[in-house]
């Protein structure tokens, strides 16, 4: 299994289990012990940064996705009698999110810059910078 394959079952998965703890009970969500803000920060960084270097050709649509993902599963918190859409809650999400898709798109260009190039060179040794 190659790497983007690698990402995109583990970005899909993430993406379940995120949409499974956002619309449980708050008495099944899963919950790892700390700051609640952050497992919703660190949930969404890292199904960003899956889903980047899952697509890396469609970084802008897996940011635009991601997003939408935040605040599509925020508003229907609200058909839920005990559970309640906030705007911190979504905020933080865009922000995880935003910054995974950023780190995806980043690791994506570095790969790129030092892979060898058609003459067994990388390109950075062709950089004269």
């Amino acid at each position: 299994m190659n790497l983007r394959r690698g990402a995109s079952v583990l970005a899909w998965s993430l993406l379940g289990i995120i949409a499974y703890s956002t619309l449980t009970p708050l008495d099944l969500r899963p919950h790892m012990g700390g700051s609640v803000q952050l497992e919703r920060f660190g949930a969404f960084g890292l199904t960003g940064l899956m889903f980047a270097l899952a697509y890396p050709r469609h970084v802008l649509a897996v940011l635009a996705a991601m997003l939408a993902a935040a605040g599509g599963l925020e508003l229907t918190q609200m058909l839920a009698a005990d559970r309640h859409a906030r705007l911190i809650d979504l905020s933080v999400k865009m922000a995880g999110a935003s910054c995974g898709v950023a780190t995806g798109w980043l690791l994506i260009r570095l790969w790129q810059r030092f892979q060898p190039g058609p003459a067994g060179t990388s390109q950075s040794a062709n950089h004269r910078g």
